[in-house]
């Protein structure tokens, strides 16, 4: 997929790299570069949809490239003429388009999941649990969640993506898997405030297998 979601401004977009856009088009990557270069859009405008950025080529060297939003590929790509180039155009566009709604599904799930998240922080609380944690309760149950969704605790799930501690797991999961580990947060927000303690939680949600549960 040559359109891919990524952070910008402290925001999730869609956005594709100039590296893709030369390939694509049968355009030297020099010649994008300069082409962005060129643009006569305002500061504000290249700022928000074009971020510098690099990556290492065939000769172990580090070089310039960009990612760019859907907005800067319109208007970056605005002059490339053809047949081909309109076909490609069209392609690069259906794929913004599925992208976006993959995001925005995304998105609406981050927002039910702090709900989500809040009860069992309250119901964690009221059965004085992150006190006898001494304030690790919800780390403790969360890496439970993580175990059935994903068959790994939060530690190795960064390890996976490549993360570090002060980044979210949770921006990296998918509109689906948002959805299964909300499932199950609300199951085991349930089972605390029936006064089940750590250790039957635990066995019942890893034998009970609510990875399907929750899909």
């Amino acid at each position: 997929m040559l359109v891919e979601i990524k952070k910008m401004n402290k925001e999730e977009v869609t956005v594709v790299t100039s590296l893709d856009i030369a390939e694509t088009f049968g355009k030297e990557h020099k010649n994008v570069l300069r082409d962005i270069k060129q643009l006569e859009c305002s500061d504000e405008f290249g700022q928000l949809n074009f971020e510098p950025s690099s990556y290492i080529n065939q000769q172990n060297k580090e070089q310039p490239m960009y990612f760019i939003t859907r907005d800067g590929f319109t208007l970056l790509v605005m002059g490339y003429t053809g047949e081909k180039a309109m076909k490609f155009k069209e392609a690069y566009i259906r794929q913004f388009n599925a992208m976006e709604k993959a995001l925005i599904g995304k998105l609406k799930e981050r927002e039910k999941g702090i709900a989500v998240r809040q009860a069992l922080t309250n119901a964690l609380q009221q059965s004085q649990e992150n006190e006898r944690m001494h304030g690790h309760a919800y780390s403790t149950y969360t890496n439970i969640i993580y175990k059935a969704v994903f068959g790994k605790d939060a530690k190795h799930l960064r390890e996976e993506y490549g993360l570090s501690k002060k980044e979210n797991l949770r921006n990296y999961f998918s509109e689906e898997e948002l959805k299964a580990v909300q499932s199950v947060e609300m199951i085991v927000s349930g089972l605390v405030n029936c006064g089940w303690g750590y250790d039957q939680i635990k066995e019942f949600v890893l034998n009970q297998n609510l990875k399907m549960l929750a899909a």
